[in-house]
């Protein structure tokens, strides 16, 4: 069960910052002596963004400037924006983390994230610029009954983006409260407060500008601290990963991995095994259901869809993605260096002892080649990398907020409320406006109600429902005929309740009953162990003692979590569902639930009849593919 929470972990930095212990600010932050610099470089990044959005909201005019920029926003300028839209916190902390700690296995996150956009590419891009105008629900409504897809949509778009909000809440919060050292509550009102600026104010061009500036902020940072690794191999990958593998932390930390195989391994046998597969991923059925949800959820993510509305042509939209997988690409090229670097250089044990996740991984990497936790250039590229992340989360923040907003106050209160018809600029800006501060102030009281809550489920729900729900309505609508209204809401209704059943029921909640037999393994094993231990240390080895040692901290701390999660669940005998064992045996849904969502609109629309989804179809067909008549969207 631990090991499936942590392959969900990953994908946001709540998962990966606040699943676990958060540390005092001292043991990730930096030294007490330079807290002011931390603080400074923290200012220094917000006073750009707030200037970015003071000079966006004076371009803020209609409701098409607020809600997609005017479809101003070039190729290149919307592939950066999608950019830093999708590279969350998780990936710059998270990834470099996984693979600080695993390896191989980590860094096949990078790859399924980045496959991901080959399916936009070919399947969403160009013709939801054709058809739609500002949301999601405006390319099911197109052929569809408007009143009745636009609801269903709308709340599909809250539903997803309430549950990645609430886990980025939490994240930036418990990011905040770690590196600087104020109050979690004050922590989260603050990155709630600096969203709803971005959004309030300026809208889409303010929150595109800020992903714009945060990717390239992100990028730069990972190639100097990429460059300052790679540099004294003369670029050789070769040369770098042998040396990587031959350092004793690396094969410490695969020797405490696989247990009791370890033993019979020479050193070199274990470095080499960081290099292969099976240090994170146990179970290859699991693997594929989340890659199924990342792939195809990608897709269904409401404040991606939304980003292809923000360019003036569908040829702009295809650039647009290009641009997006090239930067994600190179970018998660460098997470490979990023997270061996940090193994390397930092040492797993230590990543692991500041965060069980390895989400400080990149930070104390920087930290380290800068000179240190003691120098002044150490402490600033710390402060540096992790206000980039805190940019990173704010930024991802406001796209949500503003799909979110979107969604209520364009598809239900324009689209269903008045019924479509037209609404003047000013009262449609006003709604919209009105809908940020409403889902502002939920994230921020959800995100403070969530403190010390392990809310990693929420983020590879957020996926599955996208992948479940979103995506199989949207493909069906765009490529098949006899996909209706029926089809549709069916979808909907049925990928989002299967996402969302199948997880209440899986391994992804705290059973207590599993979780006390699990920490009671380990500390009745704990006897054995530290008579090995001390055999070890007395034996005159020097390699076994140091590894001893190294076994000797890790048990220390594999025993303090034990009975931390034994008075965790001190007086409880089943999950939040009460349940005693899951029901459902994967961590995440996407096998069972993206199947589900797609036979809900096929049985949905052959059982079901809609005059106006079959008239629309020829015309619908036509504009997807060749862009004609967009500007007919107004009256659909």
């Amino acid at each position: 069960m631990k090991t499936g929470l942590r392959k969900i972990e990953v994908l946001t930095v709540t998962a990966l910052l606040g699943a676990t212990a958060v540390p005092a600010y001292g043991e990730a932050g930096a030294a007490g002596a330079y807290r002011w610099l931390t603080f400074s470089v923290f200012a220094a990044v917000i006073a750009l963004t707030m200037y970015i959005t003071y000079r966006a909201a004076k371009r803020v005019k209609s409701a098409a400037d607020f809600y997609t920029a005017g479809g101003g926003i070039s190729g290149l300028q919307n592939g950066w924006a999608i950019a830093g839209d999708y590279l969350s916190a998780a990936s710059f902390l998270g990834i470099a983390g996984l693979i600080s700690l695993y390896g191989y296995d980590g860094f096949m996150y990078s790859v399924g994230w980045l496959v991901a956009y080959i399916t936009v590419l070919l399947l969403i891009a160009e013709p939801c610029r054709n058809i739609g105008k500002y949301t999601l629900a405006d390319i099911l409504a197109y052929r569809n009954d408007p009143k009745k897809t636009r609801i269903v949509g709308a709340l599909s778009v809250i539903t997803v983006s309430t549950f990645y909000l609430t886990a980025q809440m939490v994240g930036g919060g418990v990011l905040v409260k770690t590196l600087i050292g104020i109050d979690y509550e004050v922590s989260v009102v603050a990155v709630g407060v600096l969203m709803l600026s971005y959004v309030l104010f300026g809208g889409m061009v303010a929150t595109t500008w800020v992903q714009i500036v945060k990717a390239i902020l992100l990028v730069v940072a990972s190639v100097v601290i990429v460059m300052l690794v790679w540099t004294p191999y003369g670029f050789s990958l070769p040369a770098f990963m042998q040396d990587v593998v031959a350092d004793p932390k690396v094969q410490a930390r695969v020797a405490t991995l696989l247990g009791d195989p370890a033993r019979n391994m020479s050193a070199a046998e274990l470095g080499q095994r960081f290099l292969e597969p099976g240090l994170y991923f146990k179970a290859p059925i699991d693997q594929i259901s989340l890659g199924m949800a990342l792939v195809f959820g990608t897709a269904g993510l409401p404040h991606i869809l939304m980003r292809f509305f923000t360019v003036p042509t569908a040829q702009a939209a295809r650039r647009s993605v290009v641009w997006a997988m090239v930067i994600i690409g190179g970018f998660y090229v460098l997470t490979l260096f990023l997270g061996f670097g940090a193994a390397k250089h930092v040492g797993p044990a230590t990543i692991a002892g500041v965060d069980a996740g390895g989400n400080m991984a990149g930070p104390l990497l920087a930290q380290y080649i800068g000179g240190g936790a003691d120098s002044f250039l150490g402490n600033f590229m710390l402060a540096f990398v992790s206000a980039v992340a805190f940019a990173t989360i704010v930024a991802v923040v406001a796209g949500l907020v503003l799909a979110a907003a979107s969604a209520m106050a364009h598809d239900l209160w324009v689209g269903v409320v008045h019924g479509g018809e037209t609404v003047p600029a000013a009262s449609q800006v006003r709604a919209a406006r009105v809908a940020t501060v409403l889902v502002g102030a939920m994230a921020i009281a959800i995100g403070i109600a969530a403190k010390g809550q392990n809310v990693a489920v929420l983020v590879g729900l957020a996926f599955a429902v996208a992948a479940s729900a979103n995506f199989p309505c949207v493909l069906l609508t765009l490529y098949w005929k006899r996909c209706n209204t029926t089809g549709v809401v069916a979808g909907m209704i049925v990928g989002t309740l299967a996402a969302v059943g199948l997880t209440l029921v899986s391994p992804n909640l705290t059973y207590p009953k599993a979780v006390r037999a699990a920490a009671h393994t380990v500390l009745d094993a704990q006897a054995a162990q530290r008579a090995s231990i001390a055999a070890a240390l007395a034996s005159g080895d020097g390699d076994a003692a140091a590894k001893a040692r190294t076994s000797a901290t890790a048990l220390d701390k594999a025993v303090a979590k034990a009975n931390a999660d034994i008075a965790k669940v001190a007086g409880q005998e089943t999950s939040f569902t009460g349940l005693e064992a899951p029901l459902f045996t994967l961590k995440n849904p996407g096998l069972i639930s993206i199947p589900l969502g797609f036979l809900a609109v096929l049985l949905g629309s052959l059982l079901g009849r809609d005059k106006r989804s079959e008239d629309m179809w020829d015309e619908m067909y036509a504009r997807q593919n060749t862009g004609l008549l967009v500007s007919r969207a107004e009256g659909h």
